[in-house]
């Protein structure tokens, strides 16, 4: 049991040595792109819920 583990820790070291880290401006630029495009799509959101509000608050209440 405790070889098992130890193997899969070893084989875990070697796959985390392969991957492909990003630079931090990398990160940086890609944390940018996930607020922005989070914000779009609150503020798309948000102005529909308004819309659809006041529509059904002008013609349905």
């Amino acid at each position: 049991m405790t070889a098992k583990i130890a193997t899969f820790l070893k084989e875990v070291r070697l796959e985390i040595k392969k991957v492909n880290w990003p630079t931090r401006p990398q990160t940086f630029r890609y944390t940018l792109i996930v607020l922005g495009i989070s914000g779009a799509i609150a503020f798309f959101l948000g102005g529909f819920d308004f819309i659809i509000t006041f529509i059904i608050n002008k013609f349905v209440l």
